[in-house]
């Protein structure tokens, strides 16, 4: 059997993978006294973005990010105001890249590699979240799951991204610091790059597709990318 071709496209997820969710923790330690709480949000934001998907419904996941703040606030018993909702909101467009971002984009970009982003969050106005990190100009395209309102991981969030640059799904490599985006789109037919982000690993069961490659540090990752997928 002849080597499969390798991708030429790396696919970026947006929020944690790029851009630094603990700067939302200020709000979460202010309201709710603890900014470990944060975790919990995002870990239920995920939870009803696939929840809605496997439903056959969608919700902007800005809209579902402020709902699932006041379903935390109801279940903590904390009081909420308006002012919080739009703090979140001010927040998660201004959240600042990882140090390690940088400099992978431009070792990837330097070394021949297509780089794109699909995210789970919408559209927004100028300046979006990757002009406000400093990021925009690395990527050629930023998709959203907007376009066919289904939440990561259904496959037709990845198959957007092959349709629309005219490649097949085996041409992009998703890189992603969630497993379970990777898996998703491996089982979409994309190869998966992880990077181990605190608070993100490996799952250890049966049945599960392996990331193609591993990392703690997305330089490292970067530098795996380039030697196994790397034009000669």
């Amino acid at each position: 059997m002849p080597e499969p071709k390798p991708p030429s496209i790396i696919v970026f997820d947006v929020n944690e993978t790029l851009l630094d969710i603990t700067h939302l923790e200020p709000l979460f330690a202010r309201r709710f006294g603890n900014p470990g709480v944060m975790r919990e949000w995002f870990a239920q934001l995920i939870l009803y973005s696939q929840t809605l998907t496997l439903s056959g419904l969608y919700t902007p996941f800005g809209e579902l990010g402020a709902g699932t703040l006041r379903m935390l606030a109801s279940t903590h018993d904390v009081p909420l105001t308006e002012t919080d909702i739009d703090e979140l909101k001010q927040r998660m467009n201004t959240l600042p890249p990882h140090p390690d971002v940088i400099p992978a984009l431009r070792r990837l970009r330097d070394a021949g590699f297509r780089l794109v982003t699909l995210t789970n969050s919408a559209s927004t106005s100028s300046p979006t979240p990757l002009e406000y990190a400093g990021i925009n100009d690395f990527f050629e395209q930023r998709f959203s799951v907007e376009a066919v309102q289904k939440f990561k991981p259904a496959p037709e969030t990845y198959h957007q991204v092959a349709q629309a640059l005219s490649v097949k799904t085996s041409d992009l490599c998703l890189l992603a610091c969630h497993l379970w985006d990777t898996l998703g789109a491996q089982a979409a037919g994309c190869r998966g790059a992880l990077v181990t982000r605190p608070h993100n690993a490996l799952l250890p069961a049966s049945n599960m597709l392996p990331p193609d490659l591993v990392s703690p540090s997305l330089g490292d990752l970067a530098e795996q990318i380039i030697q196994h997928w790397g034009k000669d």
